[in-house]
């Protein structure tokens, strides 16, 4: 009897250290395919060095990671259905994505899953607005802090200047037209017009469309209220009907993955902003930046974008409060992160308590001359900073946010 009792404790023993030793999932849904698969294809890169440092350093709660991912698209029912399918392998957190509509979606979905869903390339303002919940954390700036920062370059730079707004027709789109309608007093449609096209989905002929009514328009500033390779289409298209020459071009959210796309030719002079850009360490002073940026440029043979450091953060973060909360429980993590203020690749960053909003500070960008582009060793300097805006300075308070959420028809706390 003893000798059984011994064995059937060594079992269990036994048992519990196989449990221990089991990899913790971490699940990315993102595209692999679509418009935005650029976007996708840098989270993944960034995910991954963050999963093998944190591995190369113990893991977390002596369990190492590993990332299971699924391609959505850049469309929210399989993003949904992404989300069934790592919740049901065991993920203990889910991230990704580059549209609001996905996040939104794959979000809500995750919530339902009881796991948190951190937001990468989601700048709507609805993700942590309207639509936020307890379980979804956004990583990036939303569409408000774009607006504020690129309002605060263009109304010194181009004063009173008329424009016209292309913009893909979902809630991107719209909040971020809005926001920078609002920043830069064009809320008259009548002297400032604009288009939408559709999202997903937009064909040439509707970019050929907008961008000859742009073209026919006394307009000075031209905002493409798009992304990927929607805005590296409608750039092809603006520059065909000579736009690019005869108007400032605008696009709200700039990556590095775009410019790539389109080639910094066609797009030199854009302006738009970035949360993050591997110059930003080196004006930060961030030490942990310069490390990121030499680690993934000597892993991938390029420099991080903001997408990879997004993804990247986003694991480091986890990391962290799951560290931090001794658990892989989703109340624990929420606890943890609410109100966290940490430094990574940048300076100062916090998780907003009442909205999971990450509060951090935004630039705004200006695609350099092709020429200069090319004297990197790399071939990837595309960006000059031309405006910094401090984090909480571009961010609606607690009382605009639950007005918001009211009008919405929905609760004043996160539920």
């Amino acid at each position: 009897m003893k000798r059984l009792l011994a064995f059937l404790a060594l079992c269990t023993a036994f048992n519990a250290y196989v449990q221990a030793a089991d990899p913790i999932t971490l699940g990315l849904s993102y595209p692999r395919t679509g418009s935005y698969k650029e976007e996708g294809l840098a989270q993944m890169r960034g995910a991954l060095l963050a999963i093998d440092e944190l591995n190369a350093q113990g893991g977390v709660l002596g369990r190492s990671l590993r990332l299971s991912s699924l391609d959505d698209a850049s469309k929210p029912d399989k993003a949904v259905r992404n989300v069934d399918k790592l919740a049901k392998e065991g993920a203990a957190m889910l991230f990704g994505g580059a549209s609001s509509a996905v996040a939104i979606a794959a979000g809500k979905r995750a919530a339902q899953q009881g796991l948190l869903y951190f937001g990468t390339l989601t700048y709507s303002n609805d993700t942590t607005g309207k639509d936020g919940h307890r379980y979804m954390f956004r990583e990036c700036n939303n569409a408000w802090m774009s607006a504020q920062v690129l309002g605060q370059y263009l109304n010194k730079q181009l004063p009173d200047k008329r424009y016209f707004y292309v913009t893909a027709d979902y809630t991107w789109g719209h909040t971020t037209e809005s926001s920078l309608r609002q920043t830069t007093k064009t809320e008259d449609s009548a002297k400032h017009p604009g288009l939408k096209v559709p999202f997903p989905g937009a064909n040439l002929g509707d970019y050929q469309n907008a961008l000859t009514q742009a073209a026919a328009s006394n307009a000075e500033v031209l905002a493409l209220v798009l992304f990927g390779e929607d805005l590296v289409r409608a750039m092809r298209i603006a520059k065909d009907l000579g736009l690019t020459s005869r108007m400032q071009i605008v696009a709200p959210n700039l990556t590095q993955s775009i410019v790539e796309q389109a080639g910094p030719g066609l797009m030199e002079g854009v302006v738009g902003t970035e949360p993050w850009t591997w110059r930003v360490p080196e004006l930060e002073n961030s030490a942990p930046g310069k490390a990121f940026v030499k680690a993934y440029s000597e892993r991938y043979a390029m420099y991080p974008s903001s997408s990879a450091a997004s993804a990247y953060s986003i694991v480091q973060q986890w990391a962290d409060a799951a560290k931090r909360a001794g658990s892989l429980d989703s109340e624990a993590l929420i606890k943890a992160l609410e109100g966290h203020s940490y430094t990574l690749l940048k300076d100062r960053q916090q998780w907003r308590s009442f909205d999971h909003q990450n509060i951090q500070t935004v630039y705004a960008v200006k695609v350099k001359p092709r020429a200069e582009v090319l004297k990197d060793p790399l071939k990837q300097d595309y960006f000059e900073i031309v405006e910094r805006l401090d984090g909480g300075t571009g961010l609606p308070d607690l009382a605009t946010w639950q007005t918001e959420r009211r009008n919405a028809g929905q609760p004043l706390a996160l539920q």
